[in-house]
Formats: C-alpha cells, sequence, structure tokens
C-alpha cells in the first residue's frame, strides 16, 4: 500500500469498506438460521438485504473513480466476524445465546460506523459530494440497525427485551 496523498487513504478505506460489505454478507446468514427469536431472524435478514445494497453503492463509488475494489481484506471486520462465528457455534439457551448475537452484530455495526464516517469525511474533504452523501446514507442506515439491535436487547415499554430473558433463564 502506497499512501500519498488523502484520495489515497480514501480510496483505500473504501476497498477496506467494500471487503468489510463482502465479508457481512457471507457471515448474515449463519445469524439469521443461528437466532432464536422472529424478531432477530428479521433484524439479520434485513441487514443482510441492507449489505448487498452498501456493497452496491459503495462498488458505485469506485467505479467512479476507476478503481477496482481489488483483494484487500478487511482485517478488523475479519475478526469481529470471527468472534461472532464463535457465538453461532456455540450451544445454550436461546435467550442468552441472542444476547451474544446481538453484542457480536452491534461491534460489527460500530466498525461499519466507524468506516462509513470516515469515508464520508474524506470524500467531503476531496469535493465528492455525491459519494459523501451515498455515504451519510449509509451511515445512518447502520445507525438505525444499530438502534433497532439495541432495543431488542432492552426492550422497551410493552416487551422485555432479550437480555432481561436471558437473566431469567
Amino acid at each position: 500500500m502506497n499512501l500519498k496523498n488523502l484520495h489515497d487513504v480514501y480510496v483505500h478505506e473504501l476497498k477496506d469498506i467494500y471487503s468489510a460489505e463482502k465479508q457481512i454478507i457471507n457471515a448474515l446468514p449463519k445469524m439469521v438460521k443461528s437466532a432464536s427469536t422472529g424478531d432477530l431472524e428479521q433484524a439479520f435478514s434485513k441487514h443482510l438485504e441492507q449489505s448487498k445494497r452498501h456493497l452496491e453503492l459503495v462498488h458505485g463509488i469506485l467505479d467512479k473513480l476507476d478503481v477496482n475494489p481489488g483483494n484487500v481484506k478487511c482485517e478488523g471486520i475479519a475478526g469481529l466476524l470471527k468472534e461472532g462465528e464463535e457465538v453461532v457455534n456455540t450451544s445454550g439457551n436461546g435467550a442468552a445465546k441472542d444476547a451474544a448475537l446481538i453484542g457480536a452484530a452491534q461491534r460489527v455495526e460500530h466498525y461499519e460506523m466507524a468506516a462509513y464516517g470516515t469515508a464520508r469525511t474524506f470524500a467531503r474533504l476531496l469535493g465528492y459530494d455525491d459519494a459523501a452523501d451515498t455515504l451519510q446514507e449509509i451511515l445512518n442506515e447502520e445507525g438505525d440497525t444499530d438502534k433497532h439491535l439495541t432495543s431488542l436487547a432492552e426492550g422497551g415499554l410493552l416487551s422485555e427485551g432479550i437480555n432481561e430473558m436471558a437473566v431469567q433463564s
């Protein structure tokens, strides 16, 4: 990797994000199958569809820069997904496992939010306003997913959260 300027850093960030989304798309079906509640299955399924769309959007940004995503591997997300896979392969109480799955998924969400926020900032600084807007849109969706996972974990006024169910089991 040769980083001569912010444009090079931006392109590297986009390639890293592209790799991360591909890895997430491969991991999410296992998380869907591993979830014991319909709400969590639905949340993971929705995120899978969003991730597929995000991958296409990032690919479009790279295309406009005449950049091929290449073979970059996002090692950060690989490590987080490996931890998540350990949860998927664990046996035990459904609610406790769901609580662990949510924790693993939120670590991935936070990584994605950091990556998209960084790329968006670079895009703005470089004058790529359309790309910055797209990256902000994706960042907003990632934030919404994180909030939804929190609400599943913590519950609300009319429902008990998965974490509370795990305490009771």
